[in-house]
């Protein structure tokens, strides 16, 4: 699986002990998300479609809070329906690279002097992450709130047009220095400080990861999202089916294999998610199909993609065969829909662990 780009597991080890974290995310702006089981009807009422993802201004996500008080599901294990917590894609799997994983990790981008900062610092320190290369700013933490229906599936409105965030020209080459891996989500609003991160990646040799977001995003934003793959700096790149479908719309075929082979033809590995179907993935000629691991039914489908990609990444920095590192992602994924949010908890960590055990992987060193 072209392993001589891949670190080994003695440089891991070492990764461990340095300053520098062996994967780096950036993350722009550090977001908190609200996470809440809702019935149909809220969904209904709210602009744009269900389970996707459209930003909103301030004023609507506190109109949208407030709607969910009245709408919110009971939920018979918490003390409050709702769930608030660091958030983010990239947030998601750092995190659970560092918690569930023991990999040596950290995180890009800024926050703000609030509440909302405080806790998104709070959770991502407590989970283990690298925080030296988060910036505190004047004024707002973006928010995110995700509305889960009996489903498991989720629908996303983050506020992000007043929250701080990093600049392109406040990246330098010491944020990228000593690490392995580069995380990004894609993001059209994100574009100018992804390129940045991207272009100083490459001159310290990172191998960079590139998440396609949402389906919106790529339906609105393709031609720059093509432009980035067609650049030849990206070695891993995510999809899921529905980001899939709309990067290939208009083209004869447009199944996951078809995506997946595009995907292949820019990056080096590449792969599709699938939900309760599991993923398929490639790598040069090598095409694996491998089955989702876990619940039929998702408590919440939020961080499913996230958790995926953590431990995908979990299997290349171990050098596994790229069959194996999907058996990790669908682990990973499968351990964080068994309860709300995109932060596995204690319990869902030891139940991936028995899943990996089970298959045969090779299990974290954290593990506990």
């Amino acid at each position: 699986m072209g392993a001589e780009a891949l670190p080994r597991n003695d440089e891991i080890a070492a990764a461990a002990v340095s300053s520098h974290p062996l994967i780096i995310g950036l993350q722009p702006a550090a977001l908190v998300d609200h996470v809440a089981p809702v019935d149909w009807s809220l969904l209904e009422q709210i602009p744009g479609d269900p389970g996707g993802s459209v930003p909103v201004a301030i004023e609507e996500l506190v109109h949208i809070l407030e709607d969910v008080k009245a709408h919110m599901l009971p939920s018979s294990d918490e003390l409050s329906p709702m769930k608030t917590m660091a958030g983010g894609s990239v947030a998601n799997t750092i995190r659970g690279l560092s918690a569930g994983f023991g990999v040596s990790c950290g995180i890009i981008g800024a926050y703000g002097d609030d509440e909302q900062g405080k806790l998104f610092v709070g959770n991502m320190s407590f989970s283990g992450v690298n925080l030296s290369t988060l910036r505190m700013k004047q004024g707002h933490t973006a928010q995110c709130i995700c509305l889960v229906d009996k489903s498991g599936n989720r629908t996303m409105r983050p506020c992000l047009s007043s929250a701080v965030k990093i600049q392109a020209d406040e990246l330098t080459k010491e944020d990228f220095k000593g690490s392995k891996w580069l995380v990004l989500r894609y993001a059209i609003f994100n574009l100018d400080v992804i390129q940045a991160a991207i272009r100083i990646a490459k001159q310290e040799d990172l191998l960079v990861s590139l998440d396609l977001a949402s389906f919106e995003m790529v339906r609105n934003f393709r031609s720059s999202l093509l432009q980035l793959l067609e650049s030849g700096d990206i070695d891993l790149c995510f999809a899921n089916e529905d980001e899939a479908t709309e990067l290939l719309r208009g083209e004869q075929t447009s199944d996951p294999e078809a995506a997946a082979n595009f995907l292949a033809k820019h990056c080096k590995w590449a792969v599709v998610t699938l939900g309760a179907n599991g993923c398929i993935a490639r790598h040069g000629k090598e095409i694996v199909r491998v089955p989702a691991i876990g619940e039929s039914k998702a408590t919440d489908a939020t961080g499913a993609g996230d958790l995926f990609a953590c431990g995908f990444l979990y299997g290349l920095v171990k050098g596994l065969s790229l069959e194996e590192c999907c058996k990790v992602g669908a682990c990973s994924g499968g351990s964080v829909i068994r309860a709300l949010g995109g932060e596995v908890t204690p319990e869902n960590w030891q139940w991936m662990y028995k899943q990996m055990q089970i298959k045969g992987l090779p299990l974290p060193d954290n593990r506990k």
